[in-house]
């Protein structure tokens, strides 16, 4: 279905432009986010995880391709390049993403990346040797969740 391309495509070509307004109006009010560091999220700690992200800056580049929805799903090929944390190591992340749609907007969004590929990029030593673990990977979820929570306390 087209709309749902078109929607696709307003929400990367916003997230390129780091335009948080545009990309959360893409989103159902409440909106289901899934994905490998962050977890689970609530429709709220959707909003704010990428208004956190989008906060740091990071040199961050985001192009997508092979955007593809019918009337209820649809997917997207993206890829993030970015620095990160305060050692600013590279990282180019490729995820892909799956969505749901009802009434227009995006109801459930899913991105799926390799975890252990990610955390050699952006830990170093050890994201390569441990970050295919449950430890590395919970640990992540931990920290980057209790950012989440401290960015909310002060927004």
């Amino acid at each position: 279905m087209e709309e749902n391309v078109k929607l696709i495509r307003k929400f990367y070509d916003a997230f390129s432009k780091g335009d948080t307004d545009t990309m959360l109006s893409c989103y159902h009010m409440n909106v289901k986010f899934k994905d490998p560091a962050f977890g689970k999220l609530s429709s709220e700690d959707t909003r704010y995880m990428w208004q956190m992200l989008l906060s740091k800056g990071g040199n961050l580049e985001i192009s997508y391709n092979g955007e593809w929805a019918d009337e209820k799903n649809g997917g997207v090929n993206w890829e993030a390049k970015y620095e990160f944390g305060s050692k600013k190591r590279k990282v180019h992340n490729k995820i892909r993403a799956r969505f749901h749609f009802d009434q227009g907007k995006i109801v459930e969004h899913t991105d799926v990346f390799d975890f252990w590929k990610w955390s050699s990029m952006a830990l170093g030593l050890p994201g390569l040797l441990l970050g295919w673990s449950p430890i590395i990977r919970n640990k992540v979820r931990k920290t980057i969740k209790k950012r989440l929570q401290d960015y909310k306390a002060k927004a």
